[in-house]
């Protein structure tokens, strides 16, 4: 069997130290002075758990129902762009990984294989992720694409529209190596900007034309074969804007502190979102969950379950698909010893009373108006 670290964060170690300095970057680091990437963990970490002792925790699970599928843990793999640059067998390793350990991966619009090979190789692989493309018949083409390779759901990120029209997340200094690149979007038209004039801003001028809006939402919520969950959302004012979009869910979160650099952390603003949407769509989080005791920092404040993308990334960076599989694995594990130890036996046991956060994370914003 192969020799694999022993914990999560010897992973990380084992993975930048591992990866060439450019693909670390790329997948761990965030943007800027990485303040909202700090502040993913640290306000994560200011949130104390409260041990509840002497409960009977017989018969206790991690078992739920999102999106009227069963789960067998809350812990899903964030959508990671090119993960043949972690190992050579890339989102098809990690949608093994996911099967193997019984949870749902989110494919990326840019993954470097094929929708078709990913899920073959892992079934659990039911989610696609999206961005916006150049036109609304560009964008249904791929949701039919998604639709026809078996994804039961559709996540559509809106927290980085412009980094989104093509490459997205391609870092300064970071190119792609030849033979990688975006294949499920092949045949997709790419946006053509025309020079810029005098006293043109290239963003407003020559790109804000072809960035999706609520009606564009709204009109995909309408119109695709798939039930759509909005990725990034951070104010709680446009959640209940995707709500009344028709969304089936949303997800909060900052990109993993990629896009807007001095974003608030997603955990502190999980309160708000929940409250302002009372119920209404499932609301999960994605951004600095690390460890097992964040995903029940995160359940305990509203969320139904939680998207991991770096540890999952360093998984397959170290072990391929058995280091994937081993973190989630991890994840799952100490998630369960956070439950048994906060006395909680089943996962709606997690409730606000069980973690005691900072003044700053109680539910803020969370009235009924929308901007």
């Amino acid at each position: 069997m192969q020799d694999l670290p022993r914990t999560l964060s010897e992973y990380f170690d084992v993975a930048r130290a591992r990866l060439a300095p450019g693909t670390a970057a790329y997948f761990l680091n965030g943007a800027g002075a990485e303040l909202t990437l700090h502040r993913n963990r640290s306000d994560l970490e200011a949130i104390q758990v409260l041990p509840r002792v002497l409960r009977d925790l017989r018969g206790g699970n991690t078992a739920l129902k999102l999106c009227d599928r069963n789960f067998a843990h809350p812990i899903l793999v964030a959508p990671m762009a090119y993960q043949t640059l972690l190992d050579p067998e890339g989102e098809s390793a990690c949608a093994a990984a996911a099967t193997a350990q019984d949870t749902c991966m989110v494919l990326s619009a840019q993954a470097a294989q094929p929708m078709d090979r990913v899920r073959a190789a892992g079934p659990e692989c039911r989610w696609f992720q999206l961005y916006w493309q150049a036109s609304r018949t560009a964008t249904m083409t791929l949701v039919q694409r998604a639709a026809d390779a078996g994804f039961e759901v559709l996540i559509l990120t809106v927290d980085a529209p412009v980094s989104g029209v093509r490459d997205g997340e391609i870092t300064a200094g970071f190119a792609l190596p030849e033979g990688v690149g975006p294949v499920n979007l092949q045949g997709l038209p790419i946006p053509r900007f025309v020079p810029l004039g005098d006293g043109e801003s290239a963003l407003f001028d020559r790109i804000a034309h072809i960035l999706p809006n609520w009606e564009d939402v709204a009109w995909l919520c309408a119109n695709a074969p798939l039930p759509v969950i909005l990725k990034g959302i951070l104010a709680p004012q446009d959640a209940m804007l995707a709500v009344q979009a028709g969304a089936a869910g949303v997800i909060v979160s900052n990109h993993g502190g990629r896009v807007l650099d001095g974003a608030p952390s997603a955990i502190s603003m999980l309160p708000g979102v929940v409250a302002q949407v009372n119920g209404a769509v499932p609301v999960l989080m994605d951004g600095g969950v690390r460890r097992g005791v964040d995903v029940f920092r995160a359940l305990a404040l509203g969320a139904r379950a939680v998207l991991v993308g770096r540890p999952v990334a360093c998984g397959l960076a170290v072990g391929g698909a058995l280091g994937a599989s081993h973190v989630l694995r991890l994840l799952r594990e100490e998630l369960e010893v956070a439950m048994a130890l906060s006395g909680c036996r089943r996962l709606d046991d997690i409730t606000p009373d069980r973690v005691i956060p900072p003044a700053p994370l109680s539910p803020a914003g969370s009235g009924n108006s929308v901007e």
